[in-house]
C-alpha cells in the first residue's frame, strides 16, 4: 500500500508541459508549442540560482585594486634621526606604515576573483531561471529574428512591435552578425547565443526573447539525463 501511495504522489508531482505561443515579428501568434517540463517547468531552486549569479558576478570583477606598501610609497629610506638620545620614539624610515602617508599593511592587491562551479549545478541553475522567467510572464518565444543587414532601426522596430520596452535579452542559435551588430547600439539590449546563456543573463532583463530554434537547442542541452 505504501508503494502505491508513493507512486501516486510521484505521478501527481510530475510537472505539466507548459504551452506557449510562437510569435512572428508582427506580434501575431503563428502556432503553439509545448515546452519541455524538465527545463521550463521544474522546481525553482533559489539558492542554486543565487550561487550561479554570485559565481558569474565574481568572474566579471576586474580585480585591479591596489594599495601601496612601504616599498612602493615615495620617500627616502634614510633613518630620520638616530636611534637613541633624542627622547623621541625610534623609527627606521619615513615610509613606515605607522606614519601618515606611509605604506599600507595587508592592503588589497590585484587578484582574480573568479572561481569554478560544477557544470551540473550551473545547468540546474539555468533551468530554474528559465522556469522562473516563464512563471513571471517575461519569456517570449519568437519564430525568428530575420536581419539581412545590420540596422539598429530595424531591430528597434521589431522589438517595439513585440511590445518589448526596457532591458531585453535576445537568445538565438548561432545569431547572425547582422543581429549582433544591430543590437549592439541599443541600450539595454543584449544578443546571446543559446550556448552562452547563463542564469544571470536570463534574470537580468525585463524581457527574455527566445527563438524557436534556440528553445529546441536549450531543451536538448539542458534536459537532465535519465538514470537507469
Amino acid at each position: 500500500m505504501a508503494e502505491k501511495r508513493g507512486r501516486s504522489r510521484a505521478r501527481e508531482e510530475r510537472p505539466v508541459s507548459p504551452k506557449v505561443p510562437v510569435l512572428n515579428t508582427e506580434n501575431e501568434t503563428v502556432r503553439e508549442i509545448q515546452l519541455s517540463p524538465a527545463v521550463f517547468a521544474g522546481r525553482v531552486n533559489d539558492h542554486l540560482v543565487y550561487e550561479a549569479v554570485k559565481q558569474y558576478r565574481a568572474g566579471a570583477r576586474r580585480g585591479t585594486h591596489k594599495t601601496k606598501t612601504r616599498g612602493l610609497v615615495s620617500g627616502s629610506g634614510r633613518k630620520p634621526w638616530r636611534q637613541k638620545g633624542t627622547g623621541r620614539a625610534r623609527v627606521g624610515e619615513a615610509r613606515t606604515p605607522l606614519w601618515r602617508h606611509g605604506g599600507t599593511v595587508f592592503g588589497p592587491q590585484p587578484r582574480d576573483y573568479s572561481y569554478s562551479m560544477p557544470k551540473k549545478a550551473r545547468i540546474a541553475a539555468l533551468r530554474s531561471a528559465l522556469t522562473q522567467r516563464l512563471q513571471e510572464g517575461a519569456l517570449k518565444v519568437v519564430e525568428g529574428f530575420p536581419m539581412e543587414t545590420p540596422k539598429t532601426k530595424t531591430l528597434r522596430g521589431l522589438l517595439q512591435s513585440l511590445g518589448v520596452a526596457g532591458k531585453a535579452v535576445i537568445v538565438d542559435h548561432e545569431p547572425a552578425d547582422a543581429l549582433v551588430l544591430s543590437g549592439r547600439n541599443l541600450p539595454g539590449v543584449q544578443v546571446i547565443a543559446d550556448t552562452h546563456l547563463t542564469a544571470y543573463d536570463a534574470l537580468d532583463c525585463v524581457h527574455l526573447l527566445l527563438s524557436q530554434e534556440a528553445v529546441e537547442k536549450l531543451e536538448e542541452r539542458l534536459t537532465p539525463e535519465s538514470r537507469g
